[in-house]
């Protein structure tokens, strides 16, 4: 572990994210701590960058810095500016819901870890589920806990971790888990504006989670903390192989 491990956090829920001050807060004992987010929310921005654009940053309080980017942007111009290389561990969050199974397709909390993993340095995403109490605390302790884990074993190159935990609950530990199923909602609602124009939402009004045993999912429906390794690579190596006998 460095002695003075350097350590970059980020969201994509923005600086008034709730989650936000209690994982700076636990993070805060780790290390140096540098902290970068979006300036307004950017939740399901997934793995995109600003490349059409300036970037601008800006102190929104002492410690606190804002990037007009996404959860991405904040993950690589903090890495490779604000640390100016140097960086130990990234941490995403804490997320203002889960992000389990297929979610890590769209989260700007995943992204930013997954960009921090593809740049060479350790990362991990934290999410917890809407809470009725807004305590984030019990996520962010077990974030830095984590960290400190992380900074001492490292990760596998190309890998990150994701995190969710369960809201308003104690949690009964912690399990390694694989990616479960999420259901989504296929409604695109149709609305009229005060003109008579049609416009449309895209999110739907539920999300369903399947509760098969080893997943994000289960575990976290069963109260427990789930801990999953993520890859920058998602080839499909059994149809890989399959893939020399297509006559194309």
């Amino acid at each position: 572990m460095p002695k003075s491990p350097r350590i970059l956090l980020v969201n994509d829920d923005g600086v008034h994210g709730e989650g936000l001050d209690p994982l700076r807060a636990a993070l805060a004992a780790l290390g140096e701590l540098k902290v970068l987010v979006p300036e307004r929310e950017r939740s399901a921005a997934s793995h995109s960058l600003t490349l059409h654009k300036p970037l601008r940053m800006r102190e929104a309080r002492p410690g606190v810095n804002t990037l007009n980017g996404t959860p991405a942007d904040c993950a690589r111009f903090g890495i490779l500016h604000l640390l100016r290389g140097r960086c130990d561990l990234v941490v995403s969050g804490v997320n203002r819901g889960h992000n389990l199974g297929q979610d890590v397709v769209y989260s700007g909390t995943v992204a930013a870890a997954m960009e921090a993993a593809l740049l060479g340095v350790c990362a991990i995403a934290v999410s917890q589920g809407v809470s009725r109490s807004r305590d984030y605390t019990a996520a962010a302790a077990f974030a830095a806990e984590l960290g400190r884990r992380v900074l001492a074993k490292g990760l596998p190159p190309g890998v990150a971790l994701n995190v969710n935990v369960p809201p308003d609950v104690k949690p009964r530990g912690w399990k390694p888990c694989r990616l479960g199923e999420r259901l989504y909602d296929k409604t695109v609602a149709e609305r009229r504006d005060p003109r008579g124009d049609s416009y449309f939402w895209l999110a739907g009004r539920r999300v369903w989670g399947r509760n098969l045993p080893g997943t994000d999912v289960a575990a976290v429906n069963a109260g427990y903390i789930s801990v999953t390794p993520l890859r920058l690579d998602s080839t499909d190596r059994a149809l890989l192989g399959k893939l020399g006998s297509w006559r194309l």
